[in-house]
């Protein structure tokens, strides 16, 4: 396990707002020098702490979404068949095994309605999902 540092949970959690973020920034807002933030982040790089910067979709595009989550219960044995069924439905954003009378839980994202609905649809025909419960989201409190 990495022990990380307060600065370094400080870096990260500004990385999380903005991955493009300048180190010249950075640095200004961790009060360190360039120097020390570009080493803080090449070393969470180099531990595997940073895998990689990703996309983060605006508010008024995402705003237009809707959003579900959808439980999914799945048949003895049959997890890696219908997670790798899952990884290819397009609209599923992330996929989490979870505890309880679930197995797994995805996070779909549509334009519609009506396509959020054909979505769930493909999930429920998956051999090995045995059911699903989806809820849309209605709004997002907090987001980080």
């Amino acid at each position: 396990m990495v022990e990380l540092t307060a600065k370094d949970r400080d870096l990260l959690a500004l990385l999380g707002q903005n991955a493009r973020m300048p180190v010249a920034t950075l640095a200004k807002r961790l009060a360190v020098s360039r120097t020390t933030a570009q080493a803080r982040l090449e070393r969470l790089e180099r531990l595997g702490v940073i895998e990689g910067y990703g996309l983060r979709l605006s508010e008024a595009y995402a705003s237009g979404l809707v959003r579900a989550h959808v439980l999914i219960t799945i048949a003895p044995k049959s997890l890696a068949q219908v997670a790798a069924a899952i990884e290819r439905v397009q609209a599923v954003t992330e996929l989490h095994s979870i505890s309880g009378a679930f197995d797994l839980i995805a996070m779909i994202a549509a334009p519609s309605i009506a396509e959020l609905d054909r979505w769930i649809d493909e999930i429920g025909g998956i051999d090995g999902v045995e059911r699903t419960q989806s809820s849309i989201i209605l709004s997002t409190r907090i987001s980080r």
